[in-house]
């Protein structure tokens, strides 16, 4: 989640506004609900969602009462979202295009609650996500953060795995998202913006994406409108590689589905890291 300079588009920023990641969202809202259902969200609580999406857990938090700031680095996410607020009547709720790694909008010790579920992991710059989320929180507050495992058999492990076997290597000096899913690395980031390891806690927790759609077309808006997803079948499309990576990727799809009757219920492993700042 890096914004770029006035009148410019970072690569990041570009990747989340391809395509459409609210056809992908639809199949994270139950787990969404799940996750919100443990943060102790009580009313009037200042909750900050960042790297928030169309809302998959801001809108759940802003219905108990929390109110609610969501941050994104996609535009079209950021208005998706005012829209469903809106639509929902929650005027607790707002969303606003920022850098996760710069959010210079937001003032110190402004929240009670910091939450990111698999969106600030994404950033660049994860020392830099690290202490915006701690500067931002008040003592005495919490951070949230969903981050998918690197090498986890589960779906979205797999999804990027796969996917970057067919697409061109990373720039020089690329930090992977999935570092993010990395105990140690959390304790480092967090302890370089000022926080003692001993508040720091990660368990494995479990995200389901649930849809009443059958595994293939789940596939199907993976490869429309996810940009990661697309990028990679750019790319082996140009390497007349594409039947390969969709041969890949739907058996993968297959293979870890648990629902029936030509519906879809994935579950896919993260790592939940609860952070505290000492009153």
């Amino acid at each position: 989640m890096t914004a770029g300079t006035a009148g410019t588009v970072s690569p990041n920023q570009a990747l989340w506004e391809k395509g459409d990641f609210t056809r992908i969202a639809a199949s994270m809202r139950d787990s969404g609900e799940l996750v919100v259902r443990g943060l102790a969200i009580q009313p009037g609580m200042r909750v900050l969602d960042l790297g928030c999406g169309d809302g998959t857990t801001a809108l759940p938090m802003a219905r108990l009462g929390a109110d609610v700031t969501g941050v994104d680095i996609s535009r079209n996410l950021v208005e998706a979202g005012n829209r469903r607020a809106q639509q929902a009547g929650l005027a607790n709720c707002r969303f606003q295009h920022g850098d996760a790694a710069s959010l210079s909008a937001l003032a110190d010790a402004s929240f009670d609650l910091v939450v990111s579920i698999f969106g600030a992991m994404f950033c660049p710059k994860p020392f830099d996500v690290a202490k915006e989320m701690v500067r931002v929180t008040r003592s005495g507050g919490r951070i949230v953060m969903g981050n998918w495992i690197p090498g986890d058999p589960t779906l979205v492990a797999q999804i990027l795995r796969i996917s970057s076997a067919y697409s061109p290597p990373p720039p020089e000096g690329f930090i992977s998202p999935m570092t993010w899913g990395v105990e140690s690395n959390v304790v480092e980031r967090f302890a370089a913006a000022g926080v003692r390891a001993e508040n720091i806690t990660c368990v494995k927790d479990t995200y389901t994406f649930s849809s009443a759609q059958s595994p293939a077309s789940l596939l199907a808006d993976f490869r429309n409108w996810y940009g990661p997803s697309m990028n990679a079948f750019a790319a082996a499309e140009q390497s007349g590689r594409a039947a390969d990576l969709q041969a890949e990727l739907q058996a993968l799809f297959e293979r870890e589905n648990t629902g029936g009757s030509g519906a879809t219920k994935i579950p896919a492993m993260f790592l939940r890291v609860t952070v505290t700042i000492p009153a």
